[in-house]
C-alpha cells in the first residue's frame, strides 16, 4: 500500500506539471484563435469583443488561475470553435478509439504469444527464422501502407468489410488488424527475447533435473517470470492506443481522439487540447499504475521492495 501510494503521489504530480507546461506552450504558439474563428474580413471591434467574452484578453497567468481553478470541479471549460463543451466533445469521441485500441490489443495478443513462444521454443528452427522475418516486416510496415492495402484486398475486392466509419463493430476489424500486426510484430520479439534470457537462467536447469513437466516448467515458471519486459510494452502501447492513432484514425475516417487532437491544434482549439492533454496524461499515468502492480503480481521481489 504504502509503494502504491508513493506511486499514486509521484503520478499525480507529474500530471500537474503536463499540464500546466503544456497550458503555456500551447498559449504561446503564434496564431490568434479568435482571428480563426471570425475569418479574416472580421472588424476590429468584433476581434475585442469576441477575445473579452472568452476570457482571452486576459494575462496568462490570470487564464491559467482560472483554468486550474475549474479543473478542481472537473470544469474542462468549453470549445472555443464548436460551441461545446470539452468533456461532451471528449465523451464522444472516446468510444472509437476505445474499440479501436481493445481490438488492435486483442490482434496483437493473440498473433505474438503463440509465435512468440513457440519461436522461443524451436529456437534456430525454420519456424523460428520466418517468424523472425515476418515480425521484422510487420515493423518496418507502417500504418499508412498496412491500412490502405488491407481495404483494397478486404473492402473494395473482396467486400468483406466497411471501407471507413464507426458506426458499427464491422467497420473496426480492418483497423483493429492494422494497429495489431505492428504491435504484434514488436511483442514477438520482446517476448521471444525475455523467454530466451529466462530459459539460460539455472533455476531452469535444475527444474529440468528434477523431471518437472515441459508444460508447467513453460507456463509457469519461464513464461511467468520473463513477463516483467512484455508487461511494460504491452501498457505503453496500449496507452498509445487509448491515446489515439491519428494515422490509423484519418486512414478509416475513425472520429476519435487522434483526429480530435489535430483538429484542435489546427484551430487553436485551447479549451479542447488541453482537455485532451489531460487525458492522454491520464491514460499514460493509469496504465503505468497497473503495470507496477502486475510487476508485483508476477515478481514478488517487487513487492518486498515496495514494502521496505
Amino acid at each position: 500500500m504504502r509503494f502504491f501510494l508513493r506511486r499514486i503521489g509521484i503520478s499525480l504530480l507529474t500530471l500537474f506539471f503536463v499540464i500546466t507546461i503544456v497550458f503555456f506552450i500551447i498559449h504561446l504558439i503564434p496564431g490568434d484563435p479568435v482571428q480563426l474563428m471570425l475569418g479574416e474580413g472580421a472588424q476590429q471591434g468584433d476581434i475585442i469583443k469576441l477575445r473579452e467574452e472568452l476570457g482571452l484578453n486576459k494575462p496568462l497567468t490570470t487564464q491559467y488561475y482560472l483554468f486550474i481553478k475549474k479543473l478542481f470541479t472537473a470544469n474542462l471549460g468549453e470549445s472555443l470553435v464548436k460551441n461545446r463543451t470539452v468533456s461532451s466533445l471528449l465523451l464522444s469521441r472516446i468510444p472509437s478509439t476505445f474499440y479501436l485500441a481493445v481490438g488492435g490489443m486483442l490482434v496483437a495478443i493473440l498473433i505474438a504469444f503463440p509465435l512468440g513462444i513457440y519461436s522461443s521454443k524451436k529456437a534456430n528452427s525454420l519456424f523460428d527464422k520466418i517468424t523472425t522475418g515476418v515480425s521484422v516486416f510487420g515493423i518496418a510496415v507502417p500504418n499508412f501502407v498496412l491500412g490502405p492495402l488491407l481495404i483494397m484486398i478486404f473492402s473494395i475486392y473482396l467486400g468483406l468489410f466497411p471501407v471507413s466509419g464507426d458506426t458499427s463493430l464491422s467497420h473496426f476489424i480492418l483497423p483493429s488488424l492494422t494497429l495489431g500486426t505492428g504491435l504484434a510484430a514488436i511483442l514477438i520479439r520482446i517476448i521471444k527475447a525475455s523467454l530466451e534470457e529466462e530459459k539460460k537462467k539455472n533455476y531452469i536447469e535444475n527444474l529440468k533435473i528434477i523431471g518437472m513437466p515441459e508444460k508447467e516448467l513453460w507456463f509457469f515458471h519461464i513464461l511467468k517470470n520473463a513477463m516483467i519486459p512484455i508487461i511494460t510494452v504491452l501498457a505503453l502501447q496500449f496507452g498509445a492506443l487509448l491515446t489515439g492513432t491519428i494515422i490509423t484514425e484519418t486512414v478509416f475516417s475513425i472520429q476519435g481522439i487522434g483526429t480530435l487532437l489535430i483538429e484542435s491544434i489546427k484551430a487553436r482549439d485551447y479549451p479542447v487540447v488541453q482537455g485532451l492533454i489531460i487525458f492522454i496524461s491520464s491514460v499514460y499515468i493509469t496504465t503505468n499504475l497497473i503495470a507496477d502492480l502486475l510487476y508485483m503480481v508476477f515478481d514478488p521481489r517487487i513487492r518486498k521492495r515496495g514494502e521496505n
